[in-house]
């Protein structure tokens, strides 16, 4: 084999392994929400039950985990605070956060036209029941289901 084609057979290799590792760390990549399972959990300054309390969160807020230590989370929610809270506290994220400046209309269907079943104010938790096109169909704590335009909630 000539010193051309083992550079060639070389190069394919470095490409198709380059190819695979990108493909197998696109889902690392992907953002990781979670939802507080009760009322009343701390998230704190740092990793640990010491630290000072940041805020205090109700069941179903959902947060984005920014990373992990140990058995604590490192997240931030809709309004860009960041802090920690212990893995046990939260869940997979079935929650969005209404983060309109003051409201957003509940739909019954998934379109501008269709009638406002509720006025939701900011910062209330709604269940996420499914998604489509750029609407989001949500659930109340009260009942309520219906359609909500996605860039009003968070996540």
């Amino acid at each position: 084999m000539t010193f051309l084609q083992n550079l060639k057979k070389i190069s394919r290799t470095f490409v198709v392994a380059g190819s695979l590792c990108t493909m197998l760390a696109g889902p690392a990549i992907a953002a990781e929400y979670v939802s507080v399972v009760k009322d009343g959990v701390n998230v704190r300054t740092a990793p640990n039950t010491d630290a000072p309390v940041l805020m205090e969160l109700f069941q179903g807020y959902p947060l984005l985990v920014q990373g992990k230590e140990g058995v604590w989370l490192k997240v931030t929610d809709y309004e860009n605070d960041t802090g920690y809270i212990h893995s046990s506290l939260v869940k997979k994220g079935d929650t969005v956060i209404v983060n309109a400046k003051k409201s957003a209309n509940m739909r019954s269907e998934p379109n501008t036209t269709a009638p406002v079943v509720a006025d939701v104010e900011r910062g209330v938790v709604l269940t996420k029941l499914s998604a489509q096109d750029k609407w989001v169909k949500v659930k109340h704590s009260g009942g309520t289901v219906g359609w909500i335009s996605q860039p009003l909630v968070w996540p």
